[in-house]
């Protein structure tokens, strides 16, 4: 065990992954996590990791972007990888879980960690010394905001996000809905509520006309793109949720053996199959709207919430300007930003990047070199959007293959580029762990 200890603030996903990593490498950790004793607008309970937006963190296949990170995560022993494997629920081809047993095992690994100190209460401000991992995730607190607002000499960047709405599975009615994936990938791991022509203008009529929750008017309704509430979505245009999240191609209806006008599709949201989230939902409705506009869609007619959608405010830096490919920040090597603060977007990409910057700051209290991936892998080419993406019109990224270079010739044809690149990055990422000598726990 190394003299040295390193301090992380947050406990979601980005935090116990630099905790777990940190601790592995025999450097102690002490864990600051301020609920329960603030508690925050959308968490739930005082369990770490505990997932708001949704139970998905998206795609598992290699074939797609988000399977290469989780595939790059599991090789470099990721600890968060591991308790989603174990808390897994049907979703075809993603990767979701049960919510509360995933935060669950997450919170009593963290606990009884000999290595992890952990602290239950708000840190107000950076810390001026030592090596620290600052991981408090879109909703941090004002004090600390304020702190880092200092720090990075400008004001936060901003968008708001949202939250899906959950059903009560037997409150659906199964006459109407039926179970599937879409183009029978994966099982029937979703339930599918079809719509008519006329049913799915009753329910877009009702969703612009709906009252939503005011926003501030000192602040910008400035949504994530891939994160839009659906009546957001719906003033764009009357189509638009129909090639969005109700898109009803490769889902046939039984009843009629057609693709229907439109569907709404459900996602299994915990072990015992007792909740489903409605896909793509998330909103900033009224809950007495909610509940209205939700029953018009044929299925839910009757339908019980355990949760409604809501809104909330995320934040992070403006990274390219405060960070290096490390996730340290340019002006203080032992300090680090990881998780959605650092501007990454996503539960897979908010975890990879407390991974490298646990590892990270295990290495310089180790006084060892820091390192990243190359830009060839996965987790390097996040690496390299935060630190070079342009400055001025910043805004945090899912991981895609847009963000690899290009091949040298160029591929041409999209599945050949897309498997070539998947070969490429687990074949670089092997090479990297064996000339750096990165141990894998």
């Amino acid at each position: 065990m190394s003299d040295a200890e390193v301090t992380v603030i947050g406990a979601g996903l980005a935090g116990v992954e630099a905790a777990w990593q940190i601790a592995a490498r025999g450097v102690a950790v002490r864990l600051f996590e301020m609920r329960p004793t603030k508690p925050t607008p959308v968490h739930r309970t005082d369990r770490f990791a505990e997932l708001v937006c949704s139970n998905s963190l998206r795609s598992d296949n290699l074939g797609n972007a988000h399977g290469l990170l989780k595939e790059e995560m599991r090789r470099l022993g990721s600890f968060v990888m591991e308790a989603a494997e174990a808390s897994r629920v049907p979703a075809g081809q993603a990767l979701a879980v049960d919510r509360d047993a995933f935060s669950q095992r997450i919170t009593d690994a963290i606990e009884s960690s000999p290595s992890i100190r952990v602290i239950r209460e708000e840190v107000d401000a950076i810390p001026e010394d030592g090596i620290v991992v600052l991981a408090t995730g879109p909703l941090t607190s004002e004090s600390l905001s304020s702190s880092i607002r200092d720090f990075t000499g400008s004001d936060h960047l901003y968008f708001y996000d949202a939250v899906s709405p959950v059903v009560e599975v037997d409150t659906i009615d199964f006459d109407t809905a039926f179970r599937a994936s879409r183009y029978g990938k994966g099982g029937d791991d979703y339930i599918n509520c079809p719509m008519n022509r006329d049913d799915y203008q009753r329910f877009y009529d009702a969703l612009l006309e709906a009252s939503t929750i005011d926003i501030h008017e000192v602040d910008k309704g400035v949504y994530f793109e891939s994160c839009l509430p659906i009546e957001v979505m719906a003033s764009r245009g009357v189509d638009t949720l129909r090639f969005g999240p109700m898109k009803p191609v490769g889902l046939p209806d039984p009843r009629t053996g057609n693709d229907a006008y439109a569907v709404v599709q459900l996602r299994q949201d915990n072990l015992a199959a007792t909740l489903y989230n409605v896909v793509g939902f998330q909103n900033q409705l009224k809950w007495g709207e909610q509940k209205r506009i939700l029953r018009l869609i044929p299925g839910l007619e009757k339908a019980e919430f355990s949760r409604f959608g809501m809104i909330h405010r995320n934040t992070y830096i403006n990274a390219p300007s405060v960070l290096l490919p490390t996730f340290q920040t340019r002006r203080r090597e032992t300090l680090f930003f990881a998780g959605q603060i650092s501007g990454v977007e996503g539960y897979t990409e908010s975890a990879a990047s407390g991974l490298l910057a646990g590892r990270n700051a295990a290495d310089i209290a180790l006084g060892l070199p820091t390192r990243v991936p190359p830009r060839t892998c996965a987790l390097g080419a996040l690496c390299h959007y935060i630190a070079n993406a342009e400055a001025e019109n910043y805004q945090p990224t899912n991981i895609s293959f847009g963000l690899f270079p290009p091949f040298e010739p160029p591929v041409r044809n999209r599945r050949a580029r897309r498997d070539a690149t998947v070969e490429r990055a687990l074949r670089e990422l092997e090479r990297f762990t064996n000339d750096h000598n990165v141990v894998v726990f």
